[in-house]
C-alpha cells in the first residue's frame, strides 16, 4: 500500500541511449553513464498442448510477491496467516523499497526530514515486528539478517525467523519507487525497455551496494527465486484491476492510478509476477522438463475501497492487529536506526481509515472450487489449474479419496479457477480465462475465454478452442472475470463472464455444439464470482453481488434469452452468493451480509428464509439434496466446515490447509463429500459423515 502524487523527489536512475546494438549489447553503465539498449527479449510462449509431465516437491511452500512493504498485510491476509498458522513456510518478496518521499510521518507531529534510506529501513522493521507477532513471538524477536545472491549477481537483504516448525523469510529487492520524469517507476519499468532503475540501500541493511534493474532483470530475478524456493502457492496482486473513472481530486484522494481502481505499482508488480510465472513454467518445460506444481492466487487491492466489506468483526480484528506492530511507534526501542515501523499505519488507523482497505480480502479470480465429476467407472475426477495449466486428478479406486498424479491437460497460461459443465452424455466441458499474451515494454496484453471439450465420458479431450472475448480492445479485454457456465435441460450451455463495465456478458452453445455471439446482458455493476443454476421449470438463473444488493438475471421461459431482472435486488452480500435447488423445485441463495459472520438465506423473489448455523467468513458453497441444501464454508479460524441438511455441523481439522473455495459433490456411495485443493497443491477429499478423509 502506498500513495500516488503528481511529482516528487527523483532518486538516481538512468536512461540507456544510443543505437540498437547486437545481442551482445553494451552492459548497463554504472551511475549515470550512457549505454546501449539490449535487443528486446521476447516473452516466453506457453505451449497449450497437453501431456507435459508435472513435478511436485511433496511439501507446501508459500511465496508472496508484493509491491510495497504492507501490501501483504492489507490485501493477502487472512489467507497468508492461515497458512503460516498451519505450518506452511512463507517467503515474502518486496519489490520496491517503499521509500516513497522519505518521510516517516508521525501523526500529530510536523513532518520529519526526508530520509529514504531510513524510511525504507523503518518499513522493513515494521514487517519484522508484524511477522514475529504472527509467529507467536515478541515483536522485537531477533531475526537472522543476511544477503541473498540473485540472478545477474544482484543482491538483496533476507531476514529469517522461525518458531518451532514455522518459518518466515522476508526478501527486500528494494527497487526505487520513483524515477526522473516518472513518478511511478515500476510501471515505467514494465512499459519501457530503455529504463534502468536503481535500488535503495536501506539503513541497517547488510546490503551496502546499489544494483540496477531493467525489465528482463526483474523477471529473471523473480524466476530465479521461484526456482530456488519451488513454491506450491504463489500470492500476487491484481494484474488487471477494474476500470475506475474518477475526477482527479477523488483519484488522488483514493491513491489510485488514472483510470483504474488500484495503485500503479500494484498493477506493475502483479504483471511482473505473472510474467515470471509464465517464464518459470516455460523454462522448466523446455527440452522435456516438467511443469512445476503450484497454485496461483491474485488479490484485489484498492478495489476494496469501492465494494462492500466482507470480513466479520473477529476476523477483521485479527487481520488489523498485524498492522499495529507494522506501524510501530517512535517511542519503541527496537534496535533499528532507521525507525521502528511505518508510523502513519499503526494503532487503530487501519480501522479508522475511510478507504477501508483492511476491511476486505477479495480474490481477483474467485471460483466456486475445483470442478468435480464422477467417471463411468465410479472414480471421481477433479479438474483444476496447476502450474498455470489445466490438470485432472483421478481417484485411484472408486470412493478411496486417494489421488493419482495429475494429468496435464494444457491450455496455459490460465488464470486460477475453471468453469465446468457436464453434458447429458456424460462428457465434460471446461472453461478457462487464458493469458493469451502477457508482455511488457509495449508488448501485447490479451485475455481470452477458452474451452476444453471431452471426446467421450471419462476419456481424453479435444484440442483447446478459443471463445474470444466480449470486449473490444486489449485493455478492456483484460478486465474479464472467471467464466461460469450451466447446462439447461435441452443441452444448451449458457456461459457467463463479468465484463469491463462490471456487468455481465453471455454466450450460448446450442445442443448441437454451435456457439452464438457474445451478448451484453445489461443490468447493474457487480463483483466477480457469478453463480448460475437451473430451476425446477428448466429456466436458467444468474446471480451476482452488487454494491447495494444481489442482482438477478433469468429466462422468462426455457429457451428464452437470459435477461436482467430490474427492481429485484436481494439483500446486499459481502461476496459471491451460493445458489442451489430447493426440494420444491425453486432456488435458494445463501451468503453472508457485509461484515457479518452469519448466513443470509433468501428466495430469488426476496422471501427471507431461516438462516443456517454456519458462522464464519468468505463465500459458501451449497449442494441440493432431497432433504434440503448441504452448506460448506469457513469458520472464523479459516477451517472448512459443513452443515448437513439435517443441521449437523462438522469441521475439517486434519490435512493440508485448504486453498480458496471447496466443492460439494454428491457421491452415490458416500453421500455429499467436500473436495478442494490444499497448500501442497494436491486435492483433498473430506466426508463429513461418518468419517473424515484428508
Amino acid at each position: 500500500m502506498d500513495h500516488i502524487r503528481g511529482a516528487g523527489p527523483r532518486p538516481a536512475v538512468f536512461r540507456r541511449r544510443g543505437l540498437l546494438a547486437s545481442a551482445a549489447a553494451v552492459a548497463l553503465a554504472a551511475g549515470t553513464g550512457c549505454s546501449v539498449p539490449a535487443p528486446r527479449r521476447g516473452g516466453p510462449t506457453a505451449d497449450p498442448a497437453p501431456g507435459i509431465p508435472i513435478s511436485s516437491s511433496g511439501r507446501a511452500q508459500l511465496m508472496q510477491i508484493a509491491a510495497h512493504p504492507d501490501d501483504d498485510l492489507y490485501f493477502m491476509n487472512p489467507d497468508s496467516q492461515r497458512m503460516v498458522d498451519a505450518g506452511v513456510p512463507l517467503v515474502s518478496l518486496y519489490v520496491t523499497a517503499g521509500e516513497h518521499d522519505g518521510r516517516n510521518h508521525i501523526p500529530g507531529r510536523k513532518d520529519t526530514p526526508a530520509d529514504k534510506a531510513a524510511y525504507s529501513s523503518a518499513r522493513h522493521q515494521g514487517l519484522r515486528q508484524a511477522y514475529a507477532t504472527m509467529l507467536g513471538l515478541d515483536k522485537f524477536a531477533a531475526w537472522q539478517k543476511g544477503v541473498i545472491t540473485l540472478r545477474g549477481d544482484r543482491r538483496a537483504e533476507i531476514n529469517t525467523l522461525t518458531n518451532g516448525g514455522r518459518r518466515v523469510e522476508l526478501i527486500f529487492l528494494n527497487l526505487s519507487m520513483h524515477a526522473p520524469r516518472r513518478w511511478t517507476a515500476l510501471p515505467s519499468l514494465w512499459k519501457d525497455r530503455a529504463l534502468g532503475l536503481r535500488t535503495v540501500v536501506a539503513d541497517d541493511s547488510p546490503v551496502r551496494r546499489a544494483d540496477t534493474y531493467d525489465y528482463d532483470a526483474l523477471v529473471d530475478v523473480l524466476v530465479g527465486l521461484m526456482e530456488r524456493y519451488r513454491p506450491t502457492v504463489i500470492h500476487t496482486l491484481d494484474p488487471d484491476p477494474d476500470i475506475q473513472h474518477s475526477d482527479e481530486r477523488t483519484r488522488r484522494k483514493d491513491s489510485e492510478q488514472p483510470g483504474y481502481s488500484d495503485h500503479a505499482d500494484h498493477t506493475a508488480v502483479a504483471s511482473f509476477s505473472w510474467a515470471a510465472m509464465v517464464r518459470w513454467v516455460a523454462d522448466a518445460t523446455k527440452d522435456g522438463g516438467a511443469v512445476p506444481a503450484f497454485v496461483a492466487t491474485s488479490f484485489r487491492g484498492y478495489y476494496n475501497r469501492h465494494w462492500p466489506k466482507n470480513l466479520p468483526g473477529p476476523v477483521l480484528k485479527e487481520k488489523a492487529a498485524h498492522l499495529v506492530p507494522y506501524g510501530g511507534d517512535p517511542s519503541w526501542s527496537c534496535g533499528n536506526s532507521g525507525g521502528c515501523g511505518d508510523y502513519n499505519v499503526g494503532g487503530t488507523r487501519p480501522l479508522t481509515n475511510k478507504k477501508g482497505w483492511v476491511r476486505a480480502t477479495h480474490h481477483r479470480y474467485p471460483g466456486a472450487g475445483p470442478v468435480v465429476a464422477t467417471e463411468p467407472d465410479g472414480r471421481l475426477a477433479v479438474y483444476g489449474v496447476l502450474g498455470l495449466r489445466a490438470v485432472r486428478w483421478r481417484e485411484t479406486e472408486p470412493g478411496s479419496g486417494q489421488w493419482g498424479e495429475p494429468d496435464d491437460l494444457g491450455g496455459g497460461p490460465l488464470a486460477p479457477g475453471l468453469g465446468g459443465v457436464p453434458l447429458p452424455d456424460g462428457r465434460q466441458l471446461l472453461f478457462g480465462l487464458r493469458f493469451a499474451a502477457l508482455g511488457g515494454h509495449g508488448g501485447p496484453n490479451k485475455r481470452e475465454v477458452v474451452l476444453l471439450e471431452q471426446r467421450e465420458a471419462g476419456g481424453p479431450f479435444r484440442a483447446w478452442t478459443g471463445l474470444g472475448n466480449p470486449e473490444r480492445g486489449d485493455d478492456r479485454g483484460r478486465r474479464l472475470g472467471v467464466p461460469v457456465a450451466v447446462a439447461d435441460r435441452e443441452g444448451r450451455v449458457h456461459l457467463f463472464v463479468r465484463n469491463a463495465d462490471k456487468g455481465v456478458s453471455g454466450r450460448v452453445r446450442q445442443a448441437g455444439g454451435a456457439w452464438g455471439p457474445w451478448r451484453d446482458l445489461g443490468g447493474a455493476e457487480v463483483q466477480d464470482g457469478l453463480s448460475a443454476a437451473v430451476d425446477g421449470t428448466g429456466r436458467v438463473h444468474l446471480f451476482a453481488a452488487g454494491r447495494g444488493g444481489v442482482h438477478h438475471w433469468a429466462q422468462d421461459a426455457p429457451g428464452a434469452p437470459v435477461a436482467f431482472r430490474a427492481g429485484t435486488a436481494l439483500p446486499v452480500a459481502g461476496g459471491p452468493p451460493a445458489v442451489s435447488a430447493a426440494p420444491d423445485g425453486g432456488l435458494v441463495l445463501h451468503y453472508r451480509a457485509p461484515t457479518r459472520k452469519e448466513l443470509t438465506a433468501v428466495r430469488p423473489d426476496g422471501t427471507p428464509l431461516p438462516g443456517a448455523a454456519l458462522d464464519g467468513y468468505g463465500p459458501v458453497t451449497a449442494a441440493a439434496t432431497p432433504r434440503g441444501p448441504v452448506l460448506l464454508g469457513r469458520d472464523l479460524r479459516g477451517r472448512v466446515q459443513v452443515r448437513t441438511a439435517e443441521g449437523h455441523l462438522a469441521t475439517r481439522t486434519q490435512g493440508a490447509v485448504a486453498l480458496g473455495s471447496a466443492t460439494l459433490h454428491r457421491s452415490g456411495t458416500l453421500g455429499v463429500i467436500a473436495v478442494g485443493v490444499g497448500a501442497d497443491a494436491r486435492p483433498w477429499t473430506w466426508t463429513p459423515e461418518p468419517r473424515t478423509r484428508s
